[in-house]
C-alpha cells in the first residue's frame, strides 16, 4: 500500500486547480444521524477544502487515477483481473468524527487503509432481496441495522473487503485521523444484467424466425387475464398461461448467448481506464512516435508500415469484435479517458474480410506477427489495416518504426 496515495498527494491534486466540488470532490458530515453534503459551487481551493476539514468534515476524493498515476496503473491492474470495471473513491476523515450513514452499495468493496485508523461496523443484509443488491441503498439509520458482523480497527495497510448488500459504516477514532481508498468492482456485471442483454435480442430474433411468436393474441383474453381474474379458475386461463410458458421456454433456442456476452464486454471497455504503458510499449507504439515540428516543418510524421513489420496487439484485453446491426465494430480502450464514462465508446467499423485478421491478431497474442502473415486478400489490405490500428494505439511494433 506504501506509495499508492497519501494526504501529499491529495494536497497536490488540490493545488493543481482541476479539482472541483460536486464533480470531483464532496465535503461531507455525519452527526447525530443526519448526514449532510457541504459543497460549495467550483474550484475546491486548498484554503477552503482544509477549513472544511479542520472543522470536522471529511472529504471524498472521487476518480482519484485523474490525479494520481499510481491509482490509474493500480485500477488498470485490477479491471483486467476483474473482468468488469475498477473504480475507487479516497477518503479523508478528521480525527474522532464521521462522514458518511449507514448503506450498502451496489459493488464488491475493499477498502484498504493507506494512513491512520478508522473503525468499522459491517451488518449483514436485512433480507434476501437486499443479497448482492443491483442498485445502493438510501441512508439508513442507527435503529435499523441490528448487531454487526465485524466490528474491527484497520491500521495502515490492512485491507477489508464486504460483498454488495453488506451495510457499513466507518468512524475515525478521537487520536488518529484516517486516510483509506475503496476499490470497487462488479457493479452491473450479473447474470440478470447478462440476461439483460440476451433476452430482448432473443426475442427479437424469435420474432422474425418463428411464426408463432407472431400469432394474435385471443380475441377474448382480457376478459379472463388480469390480476383481478387471478383467483378465477378457468381453463382458457390455464391455456393461455401454459401458451405463454411455451413460448418463454422456446425462447431459449433463439438466444445469442455469445453476441449478448460481446455487448457485455462492449460495455466493459467503455468503462475501462486506458492502459498504463511501459517505456518499450511507448517507444514501439503510436505513443512514442517521434513526429515533431522542426526547420519550419513536421517531421517524421509517415508511419512506415511494410510487410516484414512485426506487430502485436497493445495488450489483449483492449479490443473486442461485435456484430451489430450498422456493421463489425472494433471497440477498443487506448483512447478512454481517465475519468469514467467522460467520452462515447471507442471503436472503428470494420470492413467484415478484416475480422480474420483481428481474431488471428487476438490469438497470436503476445507474441509478433508480421504483417505479411496477416489474413488480407491483398498486401496493400495488409498495411492498410495495419496502420490503422497502429494509428488508434492498439498495435505495437516489435522494434520502434523510427530510431529516435
Amino acid at each position: 500500500y506504501a506509495g499508492l496515495f497519501s494526504t501529499a498527494d491529495f494536497d497536490a491534486a488540490l493545488r493543481g486547480g482541476k479539482v472541483h466540488f460536486g464533480t470531483h470532490l464532496d465535503v461531507t458530515s455525519y452527526a447525530e444521524g443526519v448526514r449532510e453534503t457541504h459543497n460549495p459551487s467550483g474550484r475546491a481551493l486548498p484554503a477552503v477544502v482544509w477549513d472544511f476539514y479542520q472543522n470536522g468534515c471529511s472529504l471524498r476524493l472521487l476518480f482519484p487515477q485523474v490525479f494520481s498515476p499510481t491509482v490509474w496503473h493500480f485500477l488498470s491492474i485490477l479491471q483486467e483481473h476483474f473482468g468488469s470495471m475498477a473504480g475507487a473513491n479516497t477518503y479523508l476523515t478528521p480525527p474522532g468524527t464521521q462522514g458518511f450513514a449507514p448503506h450498502y452499495d451496489d459493488i464488491e468493496a475493499f477498502v484498504l487503509q493507506l494512513e491512520g485508523k478508522k473503525h468499522w461496523r459491517v451488518y449483514r443484509p436485512r433480507t434476501d432481496a437486499e443479497v448482492l443488491p443491483q442498485f445502493s441503498s438510501a441512508n439508513l439509520t442507527q435503529a435499523e441495522l441490528g448487531e454487526p458482523v465485524l466490528e474491527t480497527v484497520l491500521g495502515a495497510g490492512d485491507l477489508l473487503y464486504f460483498p454488495r448488500g453488506f451495510i457499513h459504516q466507518g468512524d475515525c477514532l478521537p487520536d488518529a485521523h484516517s486516510l483509506h481508498i475503496t476499490v470497487s468492482s462488479y457493479q452491473r456485471n450479473s447474470w440478470g444484467d447478462l440476461l439483460e442483454k440476451l433476452l430482448p435480442a432473443a426475442l427479437q430474433m424469435a420474432l422474425e424466425e418463428d411464426v408463432e411468436y407472431r400469432q394474435g393474441l385471443p380475441m377474448d383474453y382480457l376478459g379472463y387475464m388480469g390480476v383481478a381474474n387471478s383467483d378465477v379458475v378457468n381453463v382458457r386461463r390455464t391455456a393461455f398461461i401454459e401458451k405463454v410458458q411455451s413460448l418463454i421456454k422456446k425462447l431459449v433456442d433463439y438466444a445469442p448467448i455469445d453476441a449478448a456476452v460481446d455487448q457485455k464486454a462492449k460495455s466493459f471497455l467503455h468503462d475501462c481506464l486506458p492502459p498504463v504503458l511501459t517505456q518499450s510499449e511507448k517507444a514501439q507504439s503510436m505513443y512514442g512516435f517521434p513526429a515533431r515540428w522542426q526547420d519550419g516543418g513536421p517531421r517524421d510524421v509517415d508511419i512506415l508500415i511494410t510487410k516484414d513489420t512485426e506487430v502485436r496487439l497493445l495488450r489483449h484485453g483492449i479490443v473486442r469484435l461485435c456484430n451489430e446491426e450498422a456493421g463489425v465494430m472494433l471497440y477498443y480502450t487506448t483512447e478512454n479517458s481517465r475519468v469514467y464514462h467522460k467520452e462515447e465508446p471507442k471503436f472503428l467499423e470494420i470492413d467484415p474480410e478484416y475480422t480474420d485478421s483481428i481474431e488471428f491478431l487476438l490469438s497470436s497474442y503476445p507474441n509478433h506477427v508480421s504483417v505479411d502473415t496477416l489474413p488480407c486478400e491483398t498486401l496493400e489490405d495488409k498495411i492498410s489495416l495495419a496502420t490503422v490500428l497502429f494509428e488508434k494505439g492498439i498495435l505495437t511494433t516489435k522494434k520502434p518504426l523510427v530510431q529516435m
